[in-house]
């Protein structure tokens, strides 16, 4: 497919990252990598959903060597970390917004701590944030040197990103040959050890209960020889445990595993925590369903 200013986008295969993998697949990435000069997966729901399982999952699979991590951080987002109820997104609150920043610093440092890889925090703007929500981000993150750039493509499209993708670049190009990328597990260890490794170093647990069914599982698939593939951990995106309330940057809880299960195809094991759900909430009528071509191939319906 084509954005709207005509950049090409290789959407396959895309399982929400709270119950998959959250990314394009393998074949997608390695064909845009033979087109472009630079490419970028979006691994959505932050550095301890997406983030991880692209890195721990997919570029162990694939062989690939990230150069650097995007992390996408919004007011909006940062304000409900600090407490704030959907509804009083729209207007300006510093005190819950300062509140929710340490989230943001958590995916940083995972990104950065965990799998050793640069960052650039690109703050999205949109319409209702004021200057000075959008100033504490940036004030707070170069305070603690953090690589941060303000994006407008929201509201200006490619114009909006112009100085995020020229970091971006300059990041990649200084980080040529660096060969820092790690993952957060090795492959001989146990899917207890994977599983305790990711809450540990990426979420800030401080380790796991297992369910007695959860237990039989994990015993069968180490006999049927599954120990050796990736777990992914389906969750809440909501926050860094299995309980959507620990908002912010939460520390010392357990993530409950309550049952285990193996995708052989995909190769990769899935375990289930918390109250999580399976089934994507998407809504009754797709978007698809309000676009349209016409005769002179204008496109409407898009907004």
């Amino acid at each position: 497919v084509q954005t709207t200013e005509n950049t090409p986008a290789i959407v396959h295969g895309g399982p929400f990252a709270n119950i998959a993998h959250g990314c394009n697949s393998v074949t997608a990435t390695k064909l845009a990598m033979t087109y472009a000069d630079y490419v970028i997966t979006e691994a959505g729901f932050g550095a301890d959903l997406g983030a991880e399982k692209f890195y721990d999952i997919k570029c162990r699979k694939a062989g690939l060597n990230p150069k650097l991590t995007v992390l996408v951080a919004t007011a909006r987002a940062l304000k409900m970390h600090g407490g704030l109820a959907k509804t009083e997104l729209g207007s300006e609150n510093i005190e819950a917004l300062e509140k929710g920043v340490p989230n943001l610093l958590r995916h940083v440092s995972n990104i950065t701590n965990v799998y050793k890889l640069p960052c650039v925090v690109a703050v999205n703007r949109f319409p209702t944030d004021t200057d000075k929500e959008v100033e504490l981000i940036i004030e707070k993150c170069r305070a603690l040197g953090v690589n941060v750039v303000l994006s407008t493509v929201w509201a200006d499209g490619g114009r909006g990103g112009e100085e995020l993708a020229r970091e971006v670049v300059r990041l990649c190009e200084e980080e040529e040959g660096e060969k820092t990328f790690r993952l957060s597990y090795p492959d001989e260890a146990t899917l207890t050890e994977k599983i305790e490794a990711i809450v540990k170093k990426v979420y800030g647990g401080n380790g796991i209960t297992i369910m007695p069914n959860a237990k039989k599982q994990i015993q069968q698939l180490t006999e049927l020889g599954f120990d050796k593939c990736p777990v992914c951990i389906a969750k809440t995106q909501y926050s860094f445990s299995d309980d959507m309330t620990k908002l912010g940057a939460p520390e010392g809880f357990k993530i409950t595993v309550r049952s285990v299960k193996v995708s052989a195809g995909a190769g990769f094991i899935v375990v289930l925590t918390g109250e999580i759900m399976t089934m994507p909430g998407l809504p009754k009528e797709p978007a698809a369903l309000k676009i349209d071509v016409d005769e002179n191939g204008n496109i409407s319906g898009l907004f």
